[in-house]
């Protein structure tokens, strides 16, 4: 199953440190039968696009609870065993939770398939939608316009590799 995991620039810097993105349990973002519903689609690329937009939302809530990480959202695509997700049931289509799934085992970064990141001109854009985030979620239109205006900004992919690169902006 691949998962999205969201992070921040910061929190990537210390997953390449480690080699770990996470021992679970930790949250990330996968393709679900209450995404699936919400989507409304079969095309499974589309219903990946929604995950990974999913866990670029929880980068910025991550992004809006540390001030000092760079304003960046930063998500780790990873293919884990599919027995080592679960989604909690009570949670069904509750609008914060779709897509969310929790990852139960240990995940080594060697094993991310790609990772997703801002481009620099995004900052402006993603440092006003994580002021506005809590405002957003409490009903402000205004604010979930700001908040919107962060997935203007598609997320750019990076290989493993470059990792090194990406965290020497952290």
């Amino acid at each position: 199953m691949r998962v999205y995991v969201p992070l921040t620039l910061p929190g990537l810097a210390e997953a390449h440190q480690t080699g770990e993105l996470g021992s679970g349990p930790f949250l990330a973002y996968a393709v679900t039968p209450a995404l699936r519903e919400w989507y409304l689609s079969d095309d499974i690329e589309e219903l990946e696009y929604a995950a990974l937009g999913r866990a670029a939302l929880a980068s910025l809530r991550l992004l809006a609870a540390d001030r000092a990480a760079a304003r960046r959202r930063v998500v780790v695509a990873v293919d884990v065993p599919d027995g080592a997700c679960a989604v909690d049931p009570d949670r069904g289509l509750d609008p914060a939770a779709l897509g969310q799934v929790t990852v139960t085992v240990t995940v080594p970064l060697a094993k991310a398939a790609a990772v997703h990141v801002d481009a620099d001109d995004a900052e402006a854009d993603v440092t006003a939608a994580a002021d506005a985030l809590e405002a957003a979620e409490g009903g402000d239109d205004d604010a979930r316009f700001v908040v919107d205006g962060a997935d203007d900004h598609e997320l750019l992919w990076y290989a493993t590799q470059e990792i090194p690169n990406l965290v020497g902006k952290a």
